[in-house]
Protein backbone atom coordinates (compact mmCIF):
# COMPACT_ATOMS: atom_id res chain seq x y z
CA UNK A 1 0.00 0.00 0.00
CA UNK A 2 3.15 1.78 -0.12
CA UNK A 3 2.23 3.46 -3.31
CA UNK A 4 -1.25 4.49 -2.53
CA UNK A 5 -0.39 6.37 0.70
CA UNK A 6 2.19 8.27 -1.30
CA UNK A 7 -0.26 9.43 -3.66
CA UNK A 8 -2.70 10.03 -0.97
CA UNK A 9 -0.74 12.53 1.27
CA UNK A 10 1.04 14.16 -2.44
CA UNK A 11 -3.00 14.83 -3.06
CA UNK A 12 -2.89 16.86 0.27
CA UNK A 13 -4.88 13.56 2.60
CA UNK A 14 -3.58 13.19 5.99
CA UNK A 15 -4.13 8.93 6.21
CA UNK A 16 -3.62 7.37 9.38
CA UNK A 17 -4.37 3.51 7.99
CA UNK A 18 -4.36 2.26 4.99
CA UNK A 19 -5.77 -1.20 4.65
CA UNK A 20 -5.64 -2.87 1.76
CA UNK A 21 -9.26 -3.99 -0.07
CA UNK A 22 -10.15 -7.15 -1.59
CA UNK A 23 -11.99 -7.57 -4.81
CA UNK A 24 -9.75 -5.60 -7.23
CA UNK A 25 -7.94 -6.98 -10.15
CA UNK A 26 -6.01 -4.59 -11.60
CA UNK A 27 -5.77 -0.98 -8.85
CA UNK A 28 -4.01 -1.07 -5.56
CA UNK A 29 -7.30 -0.34 -3.31
CA UNK A 30 -7.55 0.10 0.11
CA UNK A 31 -9.92 1.57 3.40
CA UNK A 32 -8.38 4.84 4.46
CA UNK A 33 -8.62 6.38 7.95
CA UNK A 34 -7.64 10.02 7.68
CA UNK A 35 -6.35 12.32 10.72
CA UNK A 36 -10.30 13.61 11.26
CA UNK A 37 -11.24 10.25 11.54
CA UNK A 38 -13.27 9.66 8.85
CA UNK A 39 -13.28 6.97 6.84
CA UNK A 40 -12.93 6.49 2.63
CA UNK A 41 -12.69 4.10 -0.23
CA UNK A 42 -9.11 4.83 -1.98
CA UNK A 43 -7.33 3.50 -5.21
CA UNK A 44 -4.76 3.97 -7.36
CA UNK A 45 -3.07 2.47 -10.36
CA UNK A 46 1.35 1.96 -10.89
CA UNK A 47 0.68 3.91 -14.29
CA UNK A 48 -3.28 5.38 -14.67
CA UNK A 49 -3.92 6.61 -18.15
CA UNK A 50 -4.12 9.99 -18.18
CA UNK A 51 -8.43 10.65 -17.35
CA UNK A 52 -9.00 6.86 -16.15
CA UNK A 53 -10.40 8.22 -13.07
CA UNK A 54 -12.54 11.24 -14.06
CA UNK A 55 -13.99 8.89 -16.76
CA UNK A 56 -15.05 6.34 -13.61
CA UNK A 57 -16.27 9.79 -11.65
CA UNK A 58 -18.58 10.52 -14.97
CA UNK A 59 -19.82 7.21 -15.11
CA UNK A 60 -20.73 6.60 -11.46
CA UNK A 61 -22.54 9.89 -11.63
CA UNK A 62 -24.37 9.10 -14.72
CA UNK A 63 -25.38 5.72 -13.13
CA UNK A 64 -27.05 7.10 -10.03
CA UNK A 65 -28.56 10.47 -12.49
CA UNK A 66 -30.47 7.21 -13.95
CA UNK A 67 -31.31 4.83 -11.60
CA UNK A 68 -28.87 2.42 -10.04
CA UNK A 69 -27.12 3.73 -6.67
CA UNK A 70 -23.03 4.24 -6.56
CA UNK A 71 -20.64 5.83 -4.40
CA UNK A 72 -20.12 9.30 -3.88
CA UNK A 73 -17.04 11.00 -5.18
CA UNK A 74 -14.99 12.29 -2.65
CA UNK A 75 -12.18 13.58 -4.94
CA UNK A 76 -11.02 12.34 -8.03
CA UNK A 77 -7.29 13.43 -9.84
CA UNK A 78 -5.37 11.56 -12.89
CA UNK A 79 -3.85 9.45 -10.04
CA UNK A 80 -6.50 9.08 -7.24
CA UNK A 81 -9.47 8.26 -7.04
CA UNK A 82 -11.37 8.09 -3.57
CA UNK A 83 -14.85 7.43 -2.94
CA UNK A 84 -17.57 7.15 -0.16
CA UNK A 85 -17.14 3.64 1.37
CA UNK A 86 -19.18 1.00 1.01
CA UNK A 87 -20.05 -2.41 2.96
CA UNK A 88 -20.09 -5.85 1.81
CA UNK A 89 -23.21 -7.17 -0.13
CA UNK A 90 -25.59 -9.74 2.47
CA UNK A 91 -26.17 -13.02 1.26
CA UNK A 92 -29.91 -12.62 0.99
CA UNK A 93 -31.97 -13.22 -2.45
CA UNK A 94 -34.04 -10.38 -1.63
CA UNK A 95 -31.04 -8.10 -2.16
CA UNK A 96 -30.11 -9.59 -5.77
CA UNK A 97 -34.17 -9.18 -6.91
CA UNK A 98 -33.93 -5.24 -5.62
CA UNK A 99 -30.87 -5.03 -7.83
CA UNK A 100 -32.39 -6.84 -10.21
CA UNK A 101 -35.70 -3.86 -10.66
CA UNK A 102 -33.15 -1.52 -10.47
CA UNK A 103 -31.12 -2.44 -13.27
CA UNK A 104 -34.29 -3.16 -15.18
CA UNK A 105 -34.96 0.29 -14.31
CA UNK A 106 -31.51 2.17 -15.15
CA UNK A 107 -32.49 -0.23 -19.14
CA UNK A 108 -35.89 1.06 -19.12
CA UNK A 109 -35.24 5.07 -18.55
CA UNK A 110 -32.41 5.59 -20.87
CA UNK A 111 -33.14 4.14 -24.56
CA UNK A 112 -30.96 5.63 -26.68
CA UNK A 113 -30.80 5.59 -30.85
CA UNK A 114 -26.78 5.29 -30.60
CA UNK A 115 -24.52 2.79 -29.48
CA UNK A 116 -21.81 4.27 -27.31
CA UNK A 117 -20.66 6.99 -25.61
CA UNK A 118 -19.09 10.89 -25.97
CA UNK A 119 -15.77 9.88 -24.95
CA UNK A 120 -13.50 6.49 -24.99
CA UNK A 121 -13.36 5.23 -21.58
CA UNK A 122 -11.20 2.13 -19.74
CA UNK A 123 -11.93 -1.39 -19.13
CA UNK A 124 -8.64 -2.22 -16.51
CA UNK A 125 -5.46 -0.93 -17.62
CA UNK A 126 -6.87 -0.66 -21.66
CA UNK A 127 -9.07 1.39 -23.80
CA UNK A 128 -12.51 0.93 -24.15
CA UNK A 129 -13.54 2.21 -27.41
CA UNK A 130 -17.03 4.13 -27.38
CA UNK A 131 -17.20 5.76 -30.57
CA UNK A 132 -21.09 6.61 -31.23
CA UNK A 133 -23.08 4.22 -33.79
CA UNK A 134 -26.06 3.63 -34.90
CA UNK A 135 -25.61 -0.75 -35.72
CA UNK A 136 -25.74 -2.24 -33.00
CA UNK A 137 -24.13 -5.18 -33.93
CA UNK A 138 -21.40 -3.88 -35.43
CA UNK A 139 -21.03 -1.56 -32.27
CA UNK A 140 -20.55 -5.14 -30.39
CA UNK A 141 -18.46 -6.82 -33.25
CA UNK A 142 -16.30 -4.05 -33.71
CA UNK A 143 -16.29 -2.07 -30.36
CA UNK A 144 -16.79 -5.09 -27.99
CA UNK A 145 -14.65 -8.43 -29.54
CA UNK A 146 -13.04 -8.01 -32.27
CA UNK A 147 -11.44 -4.93 -30.73
CA UNK A 148 -9.26 -6.86 -28.37
CA UNK A 149 -7.65 -8.54 -31.35
CA UNK A 150 -4.98 -6.05 -31.21
CA UNK A 151 -3.83 -6.47 -28.00
CA UNK A 152 -0.51 -8.72 -27.58
CA UNK A 153 -1.72 -11.58 -25.40
CA UNK A 154 -4.49 -11.73 -27.43
CA UNK A 155 -2.14 -11.98 -30.51
CA UNK A 156 -0.50 -14.50 -29.17
CA UNK A 157 -3.58 -16.44 -27.57
CA UNK A 158 -5.49 -16.95 -31.11
CA UNK A 159 -3.71 -18.42 -34.36
CA UNK A 160 -5.10 -17.35 -37.67
CA UNK A 161 -7.85 -20.12 -37.66
CA UNK A 162 -9.25 -19.23 -34.86
CA UNK A 163 -9.43 -15.21 -35.87
CA UNK A 164 -11.07 -16.15 -38.85
CA UNK A 165 -14.24 -18.44 -36.51
CA UNK A 166 -14.70 -15.41 -34.61
CA UNK A 167 -14.67 -13.15 -37.11
CA UNK A 168 -17.62 -15.04 -38.76
CA UNK A 169 -19.54 -15.12 -35.63
CA UNK A 170 -19.09 -11.50 -35.51
CA UNK A 171 -20.86 -11.85 -39.14
CA UNK A 172 -23.77 -13.63 -37.91
CA UNK A 173 -24.36 -11.62 -34.76
CA UNK A 174 -27.41 -10.33 -36.56
CA UNK A 175 -28.85 -13.87 -36.99
CA UNK A 176 -27.80 -14.73 -32.92
CA UNK A 177 -28.99 -11.28 -30.90
CA UNK A 178 -32.31 -9.31 -31.58
CA UNK A 179 -32.22 -5.84 -32.85
CA UNK A 180 -32.42 -3.83 -29.42
CA UNK A 181 -32.05 -0.28 -28.90
CA UNK A 182 -28.99 0.51 -27.03
CA UNK A 183 -29.17 1.51 -23.18
CA UNK A 184 -27.20 3.19 -20.20
CA UNK A 185 -25.03 0.22 -18.98
CA UNK A 186 -22.57 -0.13 -16.32
CA UNK A 187 -20.16 -2.38 -18.23
CA UNK A 188 -18.48 -4.26 -16.07
CA UNK A 189 -21.14 -5.66 -13.81
CA UNK A 190 -19.56 -8.87 -12.30
CA UNK A 191 -20.26 -9.54 -8.37
CA UNK A 192 -17.12 -7.81 -7.22
CA UNK A 193 -18.38 -4.44 -8.37
CA UNK A 194 -21.76 -5.06 -6.24
CA UNK A 195 -21.92 -3.80 -2.77
CA UNK A 196 -24.06 -2.46 -0.21
CA UNK A 197 -24.66 0.90 1.44
CA UNK A 198 -25.21 0.78 5.33
CA UNK A 199 -28.56 -0.40 5.24
CA UNK A 200 -28.19 -3.36 3.10
CA UNK A 201 -29.26 -1.97 -0.71
CA UNK A 202 -27.15 -2.74 -3.44
CA UNK A 203 -24.71 -0.04 -5.00
CA UNK A 204 -22.28 -0.74 -7.59
CA UNK A 205 -18.70 0.19 -8.27
CA UNK A 206 -15.85 0.49 -11.24
CA UNK A 207 -18.59 1.25 -13.61
CA UNK A 208 -17.40 1.03 -17.65
CA UNK A 209 -20.60 3.07 -19.27
CA UNK A 210 -21.79 3.31 -22.11
CA UNK A 211 -25.07 3.02 -24.12
CA UNK A 212 -25.01 -0.91 -25.29
CA UNK A 213 -27.55 -3.69 -25.19
CA UNK A 214 -29.15 -4.28 -21.95
CA UNK A 215 -28.03 -7.78 -22.41
CA UNK A 216 -24.82 -7.39 -22.02
CA UNK A 217 -25.02 -5.74 -18.62
CA UNK A 218 -26.98 -9.56 -18.04
CA UNK A 219 -24.34 -11.38 -19.83
CA UNK A 220 -21.73 -10.00 -16.75
CA UNK A 221 -23.72 -11.48 -13.85
CA UNK A 222 -25.18 -14.19 -15.78
CA UNK A 223 -21.70 -16.26 -17.08
CA UNK A 224 -19.16 -14.40 -14.16
CA UNK A 225 -18.92 -16.74 -10.91
CA UNK A 226 -21.42 -15.74 -8.73
CA UNK A 227 -23.55 -16.74 -5.61
CA UNK A 228 -26.45 -18.58 -5.70
CA UNK A 229 -28.77 -16.22 -4.41
CA UNK A 230 -28.05 -14.18 -7.58
CA UNK A 231 -30.47 -16.47 -9.34
CA UNK A 232 -33.34 -13.89 -7.89
CA UNK A 233 -31.64 -11.16 -9.99
CA UNK A 234 -32.85 -12.67 -13.41
CA UNK A 235 -36.86 -12.55 -12.60
CA UNK A 236 -36.86 -9.69 -10.79
CA UNK A 237 -35.33 -8.02 -13.89
CA UNK A 238 -38.05 -9.09 -15.82
CA UNK A 239 -40.37 -8.32 -13.74
CA UNK A 240 -39.89 -4.64 -14.81
CA UNK A 241 -37.97 -4.88 -18.14
CA UNK A 242 -39.48 -8.43 -19.81
CA UNK A 243 -36.31 -9.90 -21.71
CA UNK A 244 -36.83 -11.78 -25.18
CA UNK A 245 -37.05 -15.37 -25.80
CA UNK A 246 -33.82 -17.17 -25.80
CA UNK A 247 -31.78 -14.79 -23.49
CA UNK A 248 -30.21 -17.94 -21.41
CA UNK A 249 -29.07 -19.05 -24.59
CA UNK A 250 -27.37 -15.75 -25.50
CA UNK A 251 -25.75 -14.94 -21.83
CA UNK A 252 -22.66 -16.65 -23.19
CA UNK A 253 -22.18 -15.15 -26.45
CA UNK A 254 -22.72 -11.94 -24.90
CA UNK A 255 -20.14 -12.49 -22.45
CA UNK A 256 -17.62 -12.71 -25.63
CA UNK A 257 -16.74 -8.78 -24.13
CA UNK A 258 -15.14 -9.96 -20.67
CA UNK A 259 -13.20 -13.15 -21.79
CA UNK A 260 -11.91 -10.96 -25.19
CA UNK A 261 -11.14 -8.42 -22.44
CA UNK A 262 -9.54 -10.87 -20.16
CA UNK A 263 -7.16 -12.56 -22.63
CA UNK A 264 -6.01 -8.73 -23.66
CA UNK A 265 -5.16 -8.17 -20.36
CA UNK A 266 -2.86 -11.10 -19.98
CA UNK A 267 -5.19 -12.86 -17.41
CA UNK A 268 -5.96 -16.21 -19.17
CA UNK A 269 -5.58 -18.28 -16.21
CA UNK A 270 -8.86 -20.00 -16.30
CA UNK A 271 -9.67 -20.66 -19.56
CA UNK A 272 -10.97 -17.54 -21.09
CA UNK A 273 -9.52 -18.87 -24.38
CA UNK A 274 -10.58 -21.75 -25.05
CA UNK A 275 -14.01 -20.34 -23.73
CA UNK A 276 -13.81 -18.61 -26.46
CA UNK A 277 -12.77 -21.09 -29.62
CA UNK A 278 -15.96 -23.39 -28.05
CA UNK A 279 -17.88 -20.33 -28.40
CA UNK A 280 -16.53 -20.00 -32.01
CA UNK A 281 -16.32 -23.97 -32.86
CA UNK A 282 -19.27 -23.48 -35.33
CA UNK A 283 -18.23 -21.06 -37.12
CA UNK A 284 -14.82 -22.78 -38.21
CA UNK A 285 -14.29 -24.20 -41.79
CA UNK A 286 -13.45 -27.67 -41.86
CA UNK A 287 -11.47 -28.96 -44.68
Amino acid sequence: MDLLRDRLVRNGFSPLTVEGAAGGVVAQAALVTFADGTLAFAKTFADPGPDLFAVEAEGLSALRAAALATPEVRYVSPDLLVLQPMSPRPADGRFWERLGRELARLHLSTVNDRFGWHRDGWLGRHVQENSWDSDGHRFFAERRVLRWLREKPAEDAFDPADRRALERLCVRLPELVPATPASLTHGDLWCQNVLADTVGAPVVIDPAVSYAWPETDLSMLYASPRPPESDRLFPAYQEVRPLDDGWRERMALLHLRELMSTIAHGDDDWGAAAEVRRLTGPFRVRG
